[in-house]
C-alpha cells in the first residue's frame, strides 16, 4: 500500500469511527453513506481501535462509583475517589485507572500549574492514557532521583518527559540517585544545590502523583533490587504493610514503619506531601489493598484511583480494624 493510499484509510477510519461512536450512525447506515461494503465498516472500525484512533472506556455506573466514593470520604476524610473497573489483565487494569486519573488531570490543570511526579508502572500509565485537545502550560517535575534498574517506562524523568509532551508543558528532572546506601548519603545529597532546588520547586507542587507500593515479591523495590528478599521479609514481620512514593514505609495504622530500609532515598517525604493541595495516590493491583489502607491513613492523600476490588476490599478491612 502507497503512503498515499495508507493516509486515505487512515481518513475513512477516523470518518468511520466519528459517525459510528460520535454521531451514532448504524454500521449499515455508514455503509450506504460511504457506498462501502458493510463488512468493509465492521473491518475499519475494528482496525481503528487496533491504531488507537478509537479508545473506548468502560466505567462503572456513575451511582455505584459515587456510592463507593462516599464512603470512601466518609471514612478517610479523601477529597475524591476514582474507581474503575476490574479487569482480568494487569495491564489493561493498570490502564483502567490510569485512565482516570489522565482525566481528572485534564479537567484540573490549569496553565502555570505543578505537578510533582513520582515513579512506578502506575504513575508511568498515567503518561499513556493522556488525551487532551488543548495545551497546557505545566510543569512535570520529578519527586524522587532515578534508577537505571527501573527503566524509561517507569522513571519519573521519563514519566515527566511524557506528561509533558502530553500537555504541551515542560518537565524538570531531579538529578539524583533514587536510593543510596545510608541515611548519611542521603543528607549529603539533599545538601546539594542542585538537587535542593528541585525538590523544593517540588514541594511547592499543586498536584503530586505517587504510587502505593506493597512488599510482595513483584512489587517494584523487589524487582529492582533496592532491597534483599531478607530485609522485605523482616520489614514485613515487624508490620510494615507498603510504602508510600516507592519508600515512605508505612504501617496499616499509617504509621512510620520501623525498619532499616527507611531514609535511604532521596525525594518527597510524606510530611512534604502532606503540604500538596491534590495529593493523588494510584494503585491498581489487587494485591495492594492492605498497603492503600495503610496509606489512607496516613492523611496526606486527597484523590484516591484503584479498582472496585480494591475498593470493596479497603472498606471490608477498615470495617474489621474498627471492631
Amino acid at each position: 500500500m502507497s503512503e498515499r493510499s495508507e493516509v486515505g484509510e487512515a481518513d475513512l477510519m477516523t470518518e468511520i469511527a466519528a459517525l459510528y461512536y460520535v454521531e451514532g450512525e448504524t454500521q449499515e447506515a455508514i455503509a450506504q453513506r460511504l457506498g462501502i461494503s458493510r463488512i468493509k465498516v465492521g473491518r475499519l472500525l475494528k482496525r481503528a481501535h487496533m491504531e488507537g484512533i478509537v479508545d473506548v472506556r468502560v466505567r462503572l455506573h456513575p451511582a455505584v462509583s459515587a456510592e463507593i466514593e462516599q464512603e470512601l470520604k466518609r471514612r478517610f476524610g479523601i477529597k475524591r475517589a476514582l474507581i474503575a473497573l476490574d479487569h482480568g489483565d494487569e495491564e489493561r487494569q493498570r490502564s483502567n485507572v490510569a485512565s482516570l486519573v489522565a482525566d481528572h488531570l485534564a479537567r484540573t490543570l490549569d496553565d502555570g500549574a505543578i505537578v510533582a511526579v513520582g515513579m512506578g508502572r502506575n504513575v508511568g500509565s498515567v503518561a499513556d492514557n493522556v488525551f487532551v485537545q488543548q495545551a497546557r502550560r505545566c510543569s512535570f517535575i520529578c519527586a524522587i532521583g532515578g534508577s537505571l534498574r527501573a527503566g524509561e517506562y517507569m522513571n519519573p524523568d521519563h514519566i515527566c518527559r511524557r506528561l509533558a509532551a502530553r500537555f504541551g508543558g515542560e518537565s524538570e528532572t531531579l538529578y539524583a540517585p533514587a536510593l543510596v546506601q545510608d541515611a548519611t548519603a542521603r543528607e549529603r545529597l539533599l545538601d546539594n544545590i542542585t538537587v535542593r532546588q528541585t525538590l523544593d520547586r517540588a514541594r511547592r507542587a499543586d498536584i503530586a502523583l505517587i504510587g502505593v507500593g506493597d512488599l510482595s515479591e513483584n512489587s517494584n523495590m523487589a524487582r529492582m533490587g533496592w532491597f534483599t528478599p531478607q530485609e522485605i521479609a523482616e520489614a514485613r514481620l515487624a508490620g510494615t504493610i507498603g510504602d508510600m512514593m516507592g519508600y515512605d514505609f508505612i504501617d496499616i495504622h499509617g504509621h512510620p514503619a520501623k525498619t532499616p530500609m527507611q531514609g535511604r532515598v532521596i525525594g518527597l517525604s510524606i510530611s512534604d506531601l502532606a503540604r500538596i493541595p491534590d495529593v493523588i495516590a494510584i494503585a491498581s493491583e489487587n494485591t495492594k489493598a492492605a498497603g492503600i489502607l495503610g496509606a489512607l491513613r496516613t492523611g496526606v492523600i486527597d484523590t484516591l484511583a484503584t479498582s472496585a476490588t480494591n475498593a470493596h476490599t479497603i472498606l471490608s478491612l477498615d470495617e474489621v480494624g474498627r471492631r
